[in-house]
């Protein structure tokens, strides 16, 4: 099975609403690794890898986030997956 990777930078209200803890709990089921962190700048920023349609769904699904989230923008980009990550995590 090929895998992809992307990763994503997700703006709004998403820091103190359990947007990491919702993320990583769909990346799990979903089946993807990698990882997802708060950042300084109030955004929040994630690391997926997996199958290409389950990539695709969890950055559909990261304008949802949980009920508290207002999500005003979600960037992501393809990368080269690095193979690494064993599960999903939040690291930050």
């Amino acid at each position: 099975m090929d895998r992809i990777a992307a990763r994503a930078r997700i703006t709004g209200h998403v820091q103190g609403v359990a947007y990491r803890a919702w993320t990583r709990g769909r990346a799990r089921a979903l089946g993807l690794t990698g990882w997802v962190k708060n950042c300084d700048d109030g955004s929040v920023r994630a690391w997926f890898e997996g199958d290409p349609e389950a990539v695709q769904a969890m950055l559909s699904e990261l304008w949802t986030g949980p009920g508290a989230a207002v999500v005003t923008d979600v960037r992501s980009e393809e990368a080269a997956p690095q193979g690494h990550f064993r599960t999903f995590e939040i690291t930050g």
